[in-house]
């Protein structure tokens, strides 16, 4: 699982069909602190997040395709929680 900021939606007129009806959204992964790390990639929204959000990520194939229901889904990175607080201990 990966923790990262949504930073917005993706348009495209032409995908692939396991994405029709998907909302894609660009992410940045953060640190716990919410400062960021590593690249933006994007990712298939199951949560009802938005722009702004802090979501948690799912990025292992076999557990995507268990829980879109679709054992031939393209989808790598799907946004399975929204964030409400992070609270790190030492």
């Amino acid at each position: 699982m990966i923790l990262a900021r949504v930073l917005g939606s993706v348009v495209s007129t032409v995908k692939h069909p396991g994405l029709h009806g998907l909302a894609v959204f660009a992410v940045q992964p953060i640190e716990t602190d919410g400062s960021d790390v590593g690249d933006s990639f994007l990712a298939v929204d199951h949560a009802q997040a938005g722009p702004g959000d802090t979501v948690v990520i799912l990025r292992e194939g076999n557990g995507i395709r268990s829980l879109l229901g679709d054992a031939k889904s393209p989808v790598r990175c799907l946004i399975v929680g929204v964030v409400d607080a992070v609270t790190a201990t030492a």
